[in-house]
């Protein structure tokens, strides 16, 4: 099914933007530090001088997704930790069920090391019987590398109603992955739900 999805997952463009040039965190702290709309910018971006985490030289992965969420009020979190051997089998294996109408929304958490990354994204492709019936795509946003102050990410969706009635309940099947600027895939998976009258 990966290979099936792989053309519904590119990320949008937009005319005439080009991604700016490379810049370390070190440089970007350094940048016109007398500049205080900058260091404003800055500081939002979460530059600061919180010394960084310690990073395995050996491990490139600039991010690093390390648990999905499925998040209803009143409903305690559906928690997928990534980092546990056999989770992204898992997700395609075992369907979780959604009630239908239901209002939900997806909560992921990160960590960013090495580099600034650029521009993360989170596209996904919902296809039913072989049909897509959705794709989504949900800026993230872009992040220095995590700190002891801000030891991990968090990203939450914005929320989504899930379909009713008896034609829409059933299985779906879905691809989803993590991309950035640079056109990185930091994460790409299958995952499989059930829209049931009731959750299970």
């Amino acid at each position: 099914m990966a290979a099936q999805g792989d053309e519904d997952l590119v990320a949008s463009k937009t005319d005439g933007f080009k991604v700016g040039e490379k810049k370390t965190v070190e440089e970007y702290a350094k940048l016109d530090q007398n500049d205080e709309s900058l260091n404003r910018w800055k500081a939002s971006l979460g530059i600061s001088n919180s010394p960084a985490l310690p990073v395995d030289p050996s491990d490139t992965r600039r991010c690093i997704i390390r648990s999905l969420a499925l998040e209803v009020e009143g409903r305690q979190d559906i928690t997928i930790d990534l980092t546990s051997p056999g989770s992204l089998e898992s997700l395609r294996t075992k369907p979780f069920t959604i009630k239908e109408g239901s209002k939900f929304r997806m909560k992921a958490n990160f960590k960013v090391q090495h580099d600034v990354l650029s521009g993360l994204k989170y596209l996904q492709v919902v296809k039913r019987k072989g049909i897509r019936v959705s794709k989504d795509e949900e800026m993230i946003g872009s992040y220095p590398p995590n700190t002891e102050e801000k030891p991990i990410y968090e990203k939450k969706f914005a929320q989504d109603e899930a379909p009713s009635g008896m034609m829409a309940r059933g299985h779906y099947e879905a691809v989803s992955k993590f991309v950035d600027d640079d056109d990185v895939t930091h994460l790409k998976f299958e995952w499989s739900f059930d829209i049931a009258k009731d959750w299970k």
